[in-house]
């Protein structure tokens, strides 16, 4: 018998015609509406904080990979692109170019290579390198600039909260949402609002993920009931009392919890395997976000949020086993 008829390779296992790096750049097809929308908001320092950011991972993985674990290059599947770009695409537009640099090592670095590679890291390399990012520098990483259209030629970027920032700051000062600045909802529908530049998109970053749901790239699990279950909480909470929570639709389109549930939670390595196992996890992802959001000190908690239910995927994997082959 051949040796190789014994090898199996780390996860992500594709059981169809879709190699890995197929489906990587499918992802950052699907990213690229968000990405212009970005640019058109807040102009070139989206495409300079991206650049640097994928170039960083990719420089990272081949030194570690090269020098370190004294393997082959894994830069060919795509990994390290999806990594440096939803890394960038959870950063504010005007963070300091060294910070993105070293976000990257960090993803890579800690979240990524230091469990052997791509397969064996059970955290989202992306979200590792951002949660480090906003302990260690929690001032540069909640400096939002104001949206404006790159055919208006401001020299002088104005920064102001986000939504989300906005509410809790409202709340915690006994203030009633009415009474809140709070932009309209056709504006948080098309990005005019501050945040990481990659969020900010509602209607870019559902279009991706029509995308990947067509060419069944990530499945409906994830999305569903991670979006479902926080648009449940927050409706429950409205109902209590609407003057002082948001209502649901609120914090769907605001913050990061799109760009999370579409594309961070789905991530095929750090998700469950199962579909039993995806609903619970999407459940957890939601109900985690919506307790940071409501009762938590920071505003936004997606990023938390998967990152436990990352830690939480061997349980669900070995409590929700898929059926054994022809049993």
């Amino acid at each position: 018998m051949s040796n190789k008829l014994l090898f199996v390779s780390g996860s992500p296992h594709v059981h169809h015609h879709d190699s890995v790096k197929k489906i990587m750049w499918l992802v950052v097809i699907a990213l690229l509406p968000a990405f212009l929308v970005a640019v058109y908001y807040f102009g070139l320092p989206v495409i300079t904080i991206t650049a640097v950011s994928i170039a960083s991972c990719l420089l990272f993985e081949y030194f570690i990979q090269r020098f370190l674990l004294k393997g082959r290059s894994t830069l060919g599947d795509g990994s390290a692109v999806i990594t440096g770009l939803l890394l960038a695409f959870n950063l504010p537009p005007n963070l300091p170019l060294w910070m993105v640099i070293v976000g990257a090592l960090v993803a890579i670095g800690i979240g990524k290579m230091a469990f052997g590679g791509l397969g064996r890291n059970p955290f989202n390399p992306a979200l590792v390198g951002r949660v480090f990012l906003l302990i260690s520098f929690p001032v540069d990483m909640t400096l939002w600039p104001t949206p404006t259209p790159i055919w208006n030629f401001a020299t002088d970027a104005i920064t102001g909260p986000t939504p989300l920032g906005i509410l809790s700051d409202g709340v915690k000062q006994g203030i009633l949402i009415d009474q809140m600045d709070m932009p309209n909802n056709i504006q948080l529908l098309i990005g005019q609002m501050g945040g990481s530049f990659g969020e900010i998109s509602a209607i870019a970053l559902i279009l991706g993920a029509i995308f990947l749901l067509i060419r069944k790239v990530i499945t409906w699990h994830i999305p569903v009931t991670f979006i479902g279950s926080a648009f449940l909480f927050a409706a429950i909470f409205h109902w209590i009392s609407p003057a002082i929570y948001a209502d649901p639709f609120f914090h769907i389109i605001t913050g990061g919890l799109l760009l999370g549930a579409l594309y961070m939670a789905t991530d095929m390595v750090t998700s469950p395997t199962s579909a039993w196992g995806m609903i619970i996890f999407g459940v957890g992802c939601g109900v985690i976000t919506m307790l940071i959001r409501i009762f938590g000190a920071y505003p936004e908690g997606v990023s938390f949020a998967i990152l436990l239910m990352n830690a939480v995927v061997p349980l669900i994997n070995k409590g929700f086993k898929p059926k054994v082959f022809a049993k």
